[in-house]
Order: structure tokens, then sequence, then C-alpha cells
């Protein structure tokens, strides 16, 4: 009995250690400098995001077209971004 319980113990630690990471998300604000809705592409100069790790900067990020609705150069947005696949990707965004 005892070694079936620390073998279910040594199990859940693997399974654990074994489990997807979950892609982190941040939140950050930021003016936008250019919009490429055929591409799903926007440039925004923001300060530096920890959670991702990215200091301030200009970047391009992916962004699904439909939320770049009404978004145009020099507006100030508030957004969410992750690192997904290797590229930056905003999952919300707002004026």
């Amino acid at each position: 009995m005892m070694f079936a319980r620390a073998g279910a113990v040594a199990l859940a630690a693997i399974a654990a250690y074994a489990a997807p990471v979950h892609a982190q998300e941040a939140q950050a604000s930021g003016e936008v400098r250019r919009v490429d809705a055929a591409e799903g592409k926007i440039a925004i100069k923001h300060g530096a995001i920890g959670d991702l790790d990215l200091p301030a900067m200009t970047l391009v990020y992916r962004v699904d077209p439909a939320l770049l609705a009404g978004v145009q150069v020099g507006d100030t947005v508030k957004f969410t971004a992750m690192r997904r696949d290797g590229k930056y990707v905003i999952t919300k965004l707002s004026k």
C-alpha cells in the first residue's frame, strides 16, 4: 500500500511537470503607429510590458482584422497581448 501511494504521488508530480505551459497574457496601452487590416497587423508604441519581457518599444503585433475596425494611426489603445508560436498577438483591443 505504501509503495502504491508513493507511485501515485510520483506520477502526479510527473504529470504536473509535463503539463503544457499556458501562454502568459499581459495588458498594456500605447499609441497606434501603423494599421494593416489586410495582413492582420498593427504597430503600437508602448511602454515596458514586464509580463511579456518587452522593453518600451514600437512593436508589430498580429491581430484579428475584426478588432481593427475604427482604429487609426495616432489613436491611444488598450490591449491584451500574448506570445503565440514565437509571435506577439493581440487578443483584445479597445480605444
